[in-house]
C-alpha cells in the first residue's frame, strides 16, 4: 500500500499534509518499505557518466522493480532521463502519467494485433521482434497514420525475443528506402554479469554487425551490467535496470551503486521456550537453550521467501533487532517470522518494535543469497501489505487539492 491515500477517499476539509498522510499509514502498517528516489536518481547520474556520450535509459518495469514505477520514472524524468523501458502497455500506461510527452517509453513485450490504437493513445513505441508483428504493426500505421515510432529488437544469443540476424538482414532494403519508422535497434545481453564469458564477445561481434547495416537508426545493446564491460558495449543507448535500484550490476567486484531500498517490519508478539523446544512448522528448529523469540509481521506472502528458513543443520537469514543481527528460527511462513533474540537485552525490544530485513548492513544481495535466487527477484516479489514511503524526489510533494464542495441543498 502507498502512504498517500486517493484524495477523493477523504472527507471534505480532512485532507492531511503528507507527513499526516506518511505517520497515520504507519501507524496501522506491520511492514514499511521505505524507497530512496535519490539514491535511484544518484544511480542513474552514475551510470550516465559511466556511458557518456550514450544517453542513458531507465528500465521501470515490473512497477520499478518493486518501488513503484510512477514515482520512480518521475524522479529520473526530473533528473533529466528522456527515454524509459517498460514491458507491458500497462505499465507504458502508468509510466505516461508521470513523465512529459517528449518522454519516449519502449515496450518491451512487443505488439500485438489490435493494440495499435493504444500504442497511439500512450504515445509509446512497441518493441518488436518478430516479422509477423512488423507486419502487424505496418498495418496499423499505414491505416492510422500513426508514426510514433517502433523499436526493433534482434536476437544475438539469447535465444529468447527477437529476431534472428537472418531475418534483421532481410529489412535493411526498408531501412535504406528511408520513412521506415524505425527509431532504435537493440539487442540483449545474456551474460553481462560475466566479465569473461565468451558470450559477451559474440554477441557484441554480432549485434555490430547487424546494427551497422541499420543506417542512422540509434543502437541499444547494453544492460545494467552490460554498461561496465566497456565502451564498445554501449552504443548509442544504454539500458539500466538492477542497478538504479541498488543491486550489484557487477557480482564479481564491489557494488558501485547505492542501496535503495529499506524494509521493517513489526514485531507482533514475543515469547519465551525452554530448551528442546521447537519453532514453527515442522518443527525443524529446536532450541538449545532457554531461548527468547520474536514473532515477526513477515513471511513469503510479502516476498520474505521461504528458503531463508533455519533448521537444525542450517542457519539461515539473518535481521536486524535493536542494531544487532539475529538469526531467524525455524520456518518461515505465510505472513511470519520467528527470530532468535535471545543475546539481546531484554529492555532493548519490546512489542511492536520494528525489525529491519533490508538495511542496516543487509543488502539486498546478500538477501537473495539466503533466498536461493537474484537480487531482481528479490525487489520484484516485495509484497504489496507494505506501507510504501518515499524519500528524495517529489517524496514530499503536498497531494492535489480536494474537489470544490458541492452547493448545499435548499431545505424544503
Amino acid at each position: 500500500m502507498n502512504v498517500a491515500p486517493d484524495p477523493k477517499s477523504i472527507p471534505q476539509g480532512a485532507l492531511l499534509s503528507p507527513e499526516a498522510n506518511q505517520a497515520a499509514a504507519l501507524a496501522t502498517a506491520t511492514g514499511v518499505l521505505t524507497v530512496d528516489l535519490d539514491a535511484i536518481v544518484a544511480n542513474w547520474r552514475k551510470l550516465e557518466k559511466t556511458a557518456v556520450p550514450a544517453e542513458c535509459a531507465g528500465v521501470v518495469k515490473a512497477d520499478g522493480y518493486g518501488c513503484g514505477a510512477e514515482q520512480v520514472a518521475r524522479a529520473l524524468s526530473n533528473a533529466g532521463c528522456k527515454t524509459f523501458f517498460v514491458a507491458t502497455l500497462d505499465e507504458a500506461r502508468a509510466v505516461r502519467a508521470a513523465v512529459p510527452a517528449t518522454a519516449a517509453i519502449y515496450v518491451l513485450g512487443g505488439f500485438f494485433q489490435n493494440t495499435g490504437d493504444a500504442y497511439a493513445k500512450i504515445g509509446c513505441k512497441p518493441v518488436i521482434g518478430d516479422l509477423n508483428e512488423l507486419a502487424e504493426w505496418d498495418v496499423f500505421c499505414r491505416r492510422s497514420g500513426w508514426s510514433g515510432g517502433a523499436a526493433i529488437h534482434i536476437d544475438t544469443g539469447m535465444n529468447r525475443l527477437g529476431m534472428t540476424v537472418t531475418e534483421a538482414q532481410g529489412i535493411v532494403p526498408r531501412i535504406n528506402a528511408g520513412d521506415h519508422g524505425i527509431t532504435l535497434v537493440m539487442s540483449h545481453l545474456a551474460s553481462a554479469e560475466l566479465l569473461n564469458n565468451p558470450a559477451n564477445a559474440r554477441q557484441l561481434t554480432a549485434f555490430r554487425e547487424i546494427a551497422s547495416l541499420f543506417s542512422g537508426v540509434p543502437a541499444s545493446l547494453a544492460n545494467s551490467s552490460g554498461i561496465f564491460l566497456g565502451a564498445q558495449f554501449q552504443f548509442d543507448i544504454v539500458r539500466p535496470g538492477c542497478a538504479l535500484y541498488g543491486i550489484n550490476p557487477t557480482p564479481e567486484a564491489d557494488n558501485p551503486m547505492q542501496p535503495v531500498v529499506e524494509l521493517k517490519a513489526r514485531i507482533v508478539q514475543i515469547r519465551n521456550i525452554e530448551r528442546g523446544d521447537t519453532v514453527g512448522y515442522g518443527g525443524t528448529w529446536t532450541a538449545r537453550r532457554p531461548t527468547r523469540i520474536a514473532i515477526v509481521a513477515a513471511g513469503y506472502a510479502d516476498g520474505y521467501f521461504r528458503a531463508a528458513s533455519s533448521n537444525d543443520g542450517t542457519r539461515g537469514a539473518e535481521v536486524v533487532v535493536a542494531g544487532k543481527r539475529c538469526p531467524i528460527a525455524g520456518r518461515i511462513s505465510m505472513d511470519l517470522t520467528a527470530v532468535d533474540i535471545t543475546d539481546l537485552d531484554k529492555n532493548v525490544v519490546r512489542r511492536g518494535h520494528w525489525v529491519t530485513l533490508i538495511g542496516e548492513g543487509i543488502t539486498v544481495d546478500e538477501l537473495a543469497h539466503h533466498f536461493g535466487t537474484i537480487g531482481y527477484e528479490v525487489m520484484t516479489s516485495l509484497g504489496r501489505r507494505y506501507a510504501r514511503v518515499y524519500k528524495g524526489g517529489n517524496a514530499t510533494a503536498a497531494p492535489p487539492a480536494p474537489p470544490p464542495a458541492e452547493p448545499a441543498a435548499a431545505s424544503t
